[in-house]
């Protein structure tokens, strides 16, 4: 009933309602007058909790979908696009997208290795991949590699400057344990007594190593490597060892991420204006110095490359006749015939070309033939702007990472001479689906420049043969050449590891 009674009768049934219920209202609130001023704030609280929780389900549900409909470009270059479809503007995403580890490898363990790689990127690189393998067929632990800062670049730059260490580690650790440092316990045994160490024999197999390089791990329980380039064979190693070398070089071995976005802007830099050539110009100073190539130099850089070389003491060869060197393919082509031979195969000379290099030995001089042959020259410190580089200045092997990269995205790579860097990317080309790599024969094609240059060889003589000769060298698929007796001689693994290819119904050549 809502008629109550004191007041009155002048009050509608309405009024009289509305003071039941203010009565009623007063009387609780009395009960308890603290539960009055906390009731509204505990509303207010319940109200802000789930307001939240809608908006985080929500924000949620949005990221699962933009997950399923945003752009491959978002997660990475995609290999479906061609070069005039790259966008220009597309970043790294702010965190790497997280991959599922493979399980641990359980093993008794051996031993632990120290390796000390010797060389500048490349080098080490192919070493690096090497020590992984040998590591996994002895079941010994792996310390992360140290890198080369002795040798003729002065690079500062440990592992994980250069390469993502953690990434590298995860990534393998279903085939080897690999560790950043050694325990405690041995480390304080190393120090108190020396480290056993030795450089492996080149070129060897895996009998090599489980039979003479095991004992010693198991004895000594830490061994070094030291100067551990080129110490497995290319050829004759069970399938299995071929394809955990390419494994550790295509996969495992992942540059930091401050490289890989810097390599990805010069990329997209050089798409804007379309197609682009890397030439790897390797007519650097060391390169000229170590391999005694003085052809067209003048006297006094001859005798200033030739100072180098004996400054060096672990350059083995020092009295080189470089004319029968070159005569025999075995120097970098100069910068002067760099420019008739790529004018001879036809490039445009409108093309760009990126120049994958240090510093040019004899510098403006020397590049001018090829600039006036072919003007859109261009490299990573004409395209960027000095602050973006000044990370990588002075540290030799990151500013060849970058090298690397550009290279690898290239629409033709073109190396002048077989070092490391050019076979190491030639061999990633092909594993990539065959990209276009001209490999210059060099030895056929000094003896063409000099008839050209002599007047004994026309214009259009030369360029014809010099397509001729290499129509079927642009890194198509091949058969290494084996020369079992001679393994310096035969074909590089890492130039072409057939063993991990998708040859696409391609048949192997023998040549």
């Amino acid at each position: 009933m809502c008629k109550v009674t004191g007041y009155d009768g002048k009050r509608s049934y309405r009024d009289e309602c509305e003071m039941g219920f203010k009565f009623w209202s007063e009387v609780k609130v009395g009960k308890s007058k603290s539960l009055m001023v906390l009731r509204p704030r505990m509303k207010l609280f319940v109200i802000r909790v789930i307001t939240i929780m809608l908006i985080c389900a929500c924000v949620a549900q949005l990221m699962t979908l933009g997950e399923l409909w945003r752009p491959r470009v978002l997660k990475g270059w995609p290999s479906c696009f061609s070069p005039s479809e790259l966008p220009l503007h597309a970043e790294l995403p702010a965190a790497p997208i997280k991959v599922a580890s493979p399980p641990k490898r359980i093993y008794k363990n051996n031993g632990y290795l120290r390796v000390s790689c010797n060389g500048g990127l490349n080098q080490m690189r192919a070493a690096i991949c090497d020590m992984v393998t040998i590591a996994r067929y002895l079941n010994i632990t792996l310390i992360v590699p140290e890198l080369d800062k002795t040798s003729f670049w002065h690079d500062p730059s440990d592992f994980h400057d250069i390469f993502d260490v953690n990434h590298f580690i995860k990534s393998l650790r279903d085939e080897v344990r690999i560790v950043k440092e050694l325990p405690s316990r041995l480390k304080r045994r190393v120090e108190k007594r020396k480290l056993y160490s030795l450089s492996p024999i080149s070129w060897s197999n895996m009998s090599y190593y489980l039979d003479q390089i095991l004992p010693l791990v198991k004895k000594h329980k830490v061994l070094h490597l030291n100067r551990t380039d080129a110490r497995l064979a290319n050829n004759g190693l069970p399938l299995e060892i071929q394809q955990l070398r390419c494994r550790v070089n295509f996969n495992a071995l992942k540059f930091t991420s401050q490289i890989e976005e810097l390599g990805r802007r010069i990329v997209r830099i050089l798409r804007q204006k379309g197609p682009f050539l890397v030439l790897h110009l390797r007519y650097e100073m060391d390169m000229l110095a170590f391999s005694g190539c003085t052809h067209s130099c003048n006297s006094y850089e001859v005798e200033e490359l030739t100072k180098m070389r004996y400054a060096y003491t672990w350059w083995r060869e020092k009295v080189i006749n470089s004319t029968f060197k070159r005569q025999k393919g075995l120097c970098p082509l100069t910068p002067e015939e760099t420019a008739l031979v790529l004018s001879a195969l036809g490039i445009d000379r409108n093309v760009q070309i990126y120049i994958a290099a240090g510093d040019i030995y004899g510098g403006e001089r020397r590049m001018a033939p090829l600039v006036e042959a072919f003007p859109n020259l261009v490299t990573k410190d004409s395209l960027l702007d000095p602050s973006e580089l000044s990370y990588f200045k002075n540290h030799s092997s990151q500013m060849a990472a970058l090298d690397y990269l550009v290279s690898l995205e290239s629409d033709l790579f073109v190396p002048t001479y077989d070092g490391n860097m050019a076979k190491v990317v030639a061999g990633h080309r092909r594993f990539l689906g065959f990209k276009k790599t001209l490999l210059l024969d060099r030895k056929l094609l000094v003896g063409l420049l000099d008839q050209y240059n002599d007047g004994a060889l026309s214009w259009d003589d030369f360029s014809s043969v010099v397509k001729q000769i290499h129509a079927n060298r642009m890194g198509s698929p091949k058969k290494r050449v084996i020369i079992p007796a001679k393994p310096k001689e035969e074909d590089y693994f890492y130039a072409n590891p057939y063993e991990c290819l998708q040859l696409q119904d391609e048949p192997l050549r023998n040549t």
